[in-house]
């Protein structure tokens, strides 16, 4: 139970929840909201001045009519205002008035502008401003653009609104009208406020606030603070934002502006309610409500009831913001106001779909949407289309959701708002994510991203990066996937996000613990834990406390793990989180079972089991089960086991968990074989065994790979045993055949396990566009199978079993056209191992024999093959050869010029078939350690008793293979190659160290030792901490290197040396022009981290710069190096605790894909003047006598054997042929 990298949707809630942060601009925009008609004072306070301007008795009357009308301030009166101005226009344009006639246009516009309709509105103002610039009024023409850009404000056009402010500005500078140019600078200022550009507003409010101070306009002074005050809460300076409300608040008080007091109120409370101080935002928004209310100002009450409500709705009183919200709905709609109306209604849908009632949130945001497009407001339109999305998103209806999405985007791109934009493009990235579409996630975040950046959300932009790290961790790319993570963690950090920077920490401790760097898992978990509590996160708390537990367990310190599993389960049980619980609890029965404690690992088990079924978390449940089964199968209760297993087995295979059923089926042959029962053992393990081959390493979630691939080795040396245990019962029924036939496809497993674990991305030998398919295919299954095994909400369950099936049929129709189109990939990707018959067919000729091993934990095994033979013999178990093995490598390797330890080796592993081999070549093919000992020194089966010592070399030539079937493929793989135009290609003596003697001078700029390669660091570590090595300079490969190339003419060699000895240099196509390259290096067989096996060259250039200089089990798999031979000189084998031989096959199986014919490689680091001698008379051997490299290697070795220098096995044995003998 992890916390996973941030999949968070951030909810488009374009309207905040205070409406009065936007709707206060109708206020603002020229500091006298209620009068229709600029110049309407003068008229109706000033009889003389309409006789002198107007001698239309008519017409005034007709406008004080209409004035009076416009007082009552229902919608009906103002339309019947409008009826009598119309009638005012009529007779101002017969008596040819145009001044009056601009006038009353622009009256009307401001009318319908106050009832919504704004299209009529520029319709009048747009006649109006045609006329001042007639009669050349800029008084009147700079008023009428400020009303053409207030209305644009409206309809969220807002560079246009910008336009008109900005040519109505000079005009009033010129006209020198001051109350009004503050007004606009007002409103310019407020239109870059709502697109997100706070600096440009504030510097437009600051522009305009000394200016209503000089004319003494203390309204426009109380607007203008107000107004700053709200950029500085948006900025989230919330001090400053207070500080100017609280100077706002005795101003409106002063002008007796009770509605703009009621707003100021009202804001101060969303302050507060921002703070999280709910009772003093209650306390202001109760003080702004009569207020309203006095003054008759439905609108305002309607806002601070909205606002109230939403109050309730963040203390989780859901029911009590219904009530709030369906006051304040009624009195929207009963003042006009369509876009309180639609607000109200969007945020009676978030409430909704908060409280889980899906379908009536669907309701409420429909209702409103045509509202939003009615008063055209694109922006709210647009968070309306999102948050729709977001809806279906949560019901499963992916697709649909996608559709709102790209509804919504256009619309937020239209006005502007980069926000809109970046919340939307993220939330379409998420969908992708859930889609298993990775590369489409990855460019609609990497869209957001840069958009985050600009509008200045650093929270945002942290959960962007948070999610990129996401994706690219589950691709396998782990270093991408730190950096990002990092990056999130970084800014967190700086905007004080503690919940942020511990999922960042969570996220990067995930990563590390999933690449085995335990230790550092624990240190970013332990800087994660504390932040979780001071949030007061007891969920997230809980799971990092069980993630802790895990590495705990992982590191064979049980009760430490207890400990903090305990914790994470009493936290858990606080916030009633069962899945947590149960969880937990699972965890917890995994040690004491693991601890041999029964009794108390049934006891967890089972307070786990009707926890998980609460919650639907089937996955678990069928897990669970299995475990219980485990344990009563221990217990000796069979009954009971099959019992459970059988409830295992059928939920795995409801929720098509492959994985889950393969592991209850082994168990179900394990119990049965217990009782005796091979034959049904062996059907349960044969389905077993084919679910895990129908498998693809790829659709097994990252963070369960490793556990997950080293069990299935187990399956497989399980089944081996059962067929060999039924071949002794029945030797004539051809048991032993299948058993062979089963360690091929172990090999060709393990390999391909390998691989997945490396994060190899394969590009060579393959279609670039099926690739690409097969990648994107696998991808969406891992997403959607993930999501089906985990009961993840958000998902249509009949959907998405349809969809799994339709990408399950997809990926094998395109395996079909791989294998026909790519068959060296698919060899490697899909393999089909030889049988036996196939082997003996295939492989084996006249002069050659078959020695293949399989190591078990009861029993070991050898199989015999010639073309008319298959014999098999039971071994020792395993730990008694690994222990055999290790001595025998450890008195090589101490120079023992007689390994006392190989006879016993030897009669076990060779004197059950010594009497079949007689002089005949041997192929080997080892399991586990096996393949890391040199076969060529083991004493010979018939001279046990003999003093004088004479190794398995003497009479045998000897080629080891990762498997059999290798060799096909090979075979297959080489046919009809020509050989590569030159001879050979040597790397020797690279740079490893920052001092070394060869930089020109000691006075250079520091170097750069560290690598930011996460890979690169882990074969360092491998390197350095696992074997006790350094990366000391190998002086000895330079006279190595030259003694080679002297029997080769210089036209047809190259030499890499010193800082020329690099990675850049190794992956060069130029390389396969050469029959033969020798790598004298630097190198690690890694057997506990196979993936993390490679080659080191140079890791600086001439000036001292660090630079990559690994060449990783992904590069070799790339490469194109179609040689005769691979030559690597100075490799190490690491043993450790557990060894399964797998570091060596994959570093020389990974040459042979590459196109190498045969590989020879060292398995311990030898002395250089000993290798410099054995490589001179190999290489001379083969280019001189023109001698197979098999054949020459045995002959060089038996020189050594019989020289006086070089007679001990550890400087000649150490180097072993993979690949063709022919």
């Amino acid at each position: 139970m992890k916390i996973s990298s941030c999949e968070a949707r951030v909810k488009f809630m374009v309207s905040p929840k205070r409406w009065l942060s936007i709707l206060s601009v109708n206020s603002l925009m020229l500091f006298n909201v209620s009068l229709p008609v600029l110049m309407l004072p003068n008229i109706v306070n000033g009889g003389e001045v309409i006789a002198q301007t107007d001698p239309n008795a008519e017409a005034e009357k007709l406008l004080r009519q209409g004035y009076e009308l416009l007082k009552q301030g229902t919608a009906e009166s103002k339309k019947q205002a409008i009826e009598i101005s119309e009638k005012a226009l009529q007779l101002y344009r017969e008596a040819g008035n145009k001044t009056w006639e601009a006038l009353t246009l622009l009256g009307i516009g401001r009318v319908y502008s106050d009832l919504g309709e704004k299209q009529k509105a520029l319709d009048y103002f747009n006649q109006s401003l045609t006329l001042w610039r007639e009669v050349r009024d800029q008084t009147g023409e700079a008023r009428t653009l400020t009303d053409i850009g207030r209305v644009y404000n409206d309809l969220g056009e807002k560079q246009t609104a910008l336009n008109y402010y900005n040519q109505s500005l000079p005009l009033l500078q010129q006209v020198r009208d001051q109350t009004r140019e503050a007004a606009t600078l007002h409103n310019i200022g407020r239109v870059y406020h709502d697109l997100g550009e706070k600096q440009t507003a504030l510097n437009y409010y600051n522009q305009s606030l000394p200016l209503s101070r000089q004319v003494g306009n203390k309204f426009g002074v109380a607007t203008t603070l107000y107004n700053i005050g709200r950029v500085y809460n948006d900025l989230g300076e919330k001090q400053k934002a207070l500080d100017y409300f609280n100077q706002s608040l005795p101003l409106w008080q002063e002008v007796r502006y009770q509605t703009g007091e009621a707003r100021t109120l009202t804001d101060i409370g969303g302050i507060y309610d921002d703070l999280g101080e709910k009772q003093t935002a209650l306390n202001y928004y109760n003080q702004s409500l009569p207020l309203s209310r006095q003054v008759g100002n439905k609108f305002g009450v309607a806002t601070t009831l909205y606002n109230i409500g939403a109050v309730y709705n963040d203390l989780g009183e859901k029911q009590k913001a219904l009530d709030y919200f369906n006051q304040s709905l009624p009195l929207s709609r009963q003042v006009g106001d369509q876009t309180g109306e639609a607000r109200t209604l969007t945020d009676i849908g978030r409430v909704y779909n908060d409280l889980g009632e899906k379908k009536t949130a669907l309701n409420y945001y429909n209702q409103s949407l045509p509202l939003w497009r009615e008063v055209r407001d694109q922006t709210r339109e647009a968070a309306t289309l999102h948050n729709i999305g977001r809806v279906y998103n949560d019901l499963g209806e992916k697709q649909t959701a996608l559709n709102y999405y790209n509804q919504s985007l256009p619309l937020s791109r239209q006005v502007g708002n980069k926000s809109g934009v970046a919340i939307t493009l993220y939330n379409i990235g998420a969908v992708y994510n859930d889609l298993g579409e990775k590369q489409k996630a990855l460019d609609y975040y990497n869209q957001s991203l840069p958009l985050s950046r600009q509008v200045g959300d650093q929270t945002r932009e942290a959960g962007v990066l948070n999610n990129i790290g996401g994706i690219y961790d589950n691709l396998g790319e782990k270093q991408k996937a730190l950096d990002y993570c990092n990056q999130s963690l970084t800014l967190s950090r700086q905007v004080g996000d503690k919940s942020g920077v511990a999922t960042s920490l969570n996220n990067i401790g995930g990563i590390y613990d999933n690449l085995g760097e335990k230790q550092k898992a624990l240190n970013y978990y332990n800087q994660s834990l504390p932040l979780w509590q001071e949030v007061g996160d007891k969920s997230a708390e809980a799971a990092t406390l069980n993630n802790i537990g895990l590495v705990y367990d992982n590191l064979g310190e049980k009760q430490t793990a207890l400990n903090y599993l305990n914790q994470s389960l009493t936290l858990s049980r606080q916030v009633g989180n069962k899945s947590g619980v149960g969880t937990s609890l699972n965890n917890i029965g995994g040690i004491y079972d693991n601890l041999g404690e029964k009794q108390k690992a049934l006891n967890y088990y089972n307070q786990s089991l009707p926890l998980l079924q609460q919650v639907g978390d089937k996955s678990a449940e069928a897990a669970t089960l299995n475990n219980i089964g485990r344990v009563y199968n221990d217990l000796g209760e069979k009954q009971k086991a099959l019992d459970y297993y059988n409830q295992s087995l059928t939920l795995s295979q409801q929720l098509g968990n492959k994985a889950g059923e393969a592991t209850t089926l082994y168990n179900f042959a394990l119990l049965k074989r217990s009782q005796g029962n091979l034959t049904a053992a062996l059907t349960d393990m044969e389905l077993s065994i084919n679910i895990i081959e129908q498998l693809r390493s790829k659709i097994i979630a990252t963070d369960l790979r490793t556990s997950y691939f080293a069990t299935v080795q187990n399956y497989y040396q399980f089944y081996i045993n059962l067929l060999m245990q039924l071949h002794k019962q029945n030797p004539n029924e051809g048991y032993d055949s299948k058993a062979l036939s089963a360690s091929e496809r172990s090999h060709a497993r393990s390999l391909l396990d390998i691989l997945a674990e490396s994060g190899a991305d394969i590009k060579t030998g393959v279609d670039p566009k099926l690739l690409t398919q097969e990648k994107q295919l696998l991808q969406k299954l891992n997403t959607l199978d993930q999501a089906r095994q985990l009961n993840t909400p958000g998902y249509n369950p009949d959907e998405l079993k349809q969809q799994i099936e339709t990408l399950t049929n997809q990926l094998q129709q395109l395996e079909v056209k791989i294998k026909q189109n790519s068959p060296r990939y698919a060899n490697l990707k899909y393999p089909e191992p030889l049988t036996a018959s196939e082997i003996q067919q295939q492989v084996i000729d006249q002069d050659t024999i078959l020695l293949q091993y399989s190591l078990g934990e009861d029993r070991s095994y050898l199989w015999l093959v010639t073309p008319t033979e298959i014999s098999s013999y039971e071994l020792l178990p395993r730990t008694e050869i690994e222990e055999l093995a290790k001595q025998f490598r450890e008195e090589i390797t101490s120079l023992s010029p007689v390994p006392e330890t190989g006879n016993k080796l030897s009669e076990i592993l060779l004197s059950p078939v010594a009497n079949k081999l007689e002089n005949k070549r041997l192929l080997i093919v080892g399991d586990g350690i096996l393949q890391t000992i040199p076969f060529a020194a083991l004493p010979l089966p018939q001279n046990l008793n003999q003093t004088n010592y004479q190794p398995l070399i003497v009479n045998h030539e000897i080629v080891t293979l990762p498997s059999a079937s290798s060799i096909s493929i090979l075979r297959e793989q080489v046919k009809g190659r020509t050989p590569a135009p030159k001879k050979v290609a040597v790397f020797a003596d690279p740079v490893f160290a920052d001092n070394d003697p060869r930089f020109q001078t000691t006075s250079q700029t520091k170097k750069e030792t560290e690598t930011k390669d996460l890979i690169a660091m882990a074969l360092t570590r491998s390197l350095e901490d696992f074997l006790g090595l350094s990366f000391s300079r190998l002086e000895g490969t330079r006279q190595e290197a030259e003694a080679i190339l002297a029997l080769v003419p210089d036209n047809l060699e190259q030499l890499s040396l010193d800082f020329d000895a690099n990675r850049e240099s190794a992956i060069n196509p130029d390389l396969s022009q050469y029959q033969i390259v020798h790598l004298a290096t630097h190198g690690l067989l890694n057997e506990t981290q196979p993936e993390l096996s490679g080659l080191v060259l140079s890791l600086y250039d001439k000036t001292g710069k660090g630079k990559p200089g690994f060449l990783q089990l992904n590069d070799i798999f790339n490469l194109e190096m179609p040689a005769e031979l691979v030559v690597l000189s100075a490799c190490e084998t690491g043993v450790g605790e557990e060894i399964r031989g797998e570091g060596l096959v994959s570093l020389t199986r990974g040459f042979m894909y590459a196109g190498a014919k045969r590989v020879v490689v060292s398995l311990w680091s030898v002395a250089d003047n000993s290798t410099a001698e054995l490589m001179e008379n190999y290489y001379q051997k083969i280019l001189e006598t023109g001698k197979n490299p098999v054949e020459s290697m045995r002959e060089t070795q038996l020189e050594m054997l019989n020289s006086s220098n070089w007679k001990a096995p550890y400087y000649w044995a150490a180097f072993v042929v993979q690949g063709e003998w022919k």
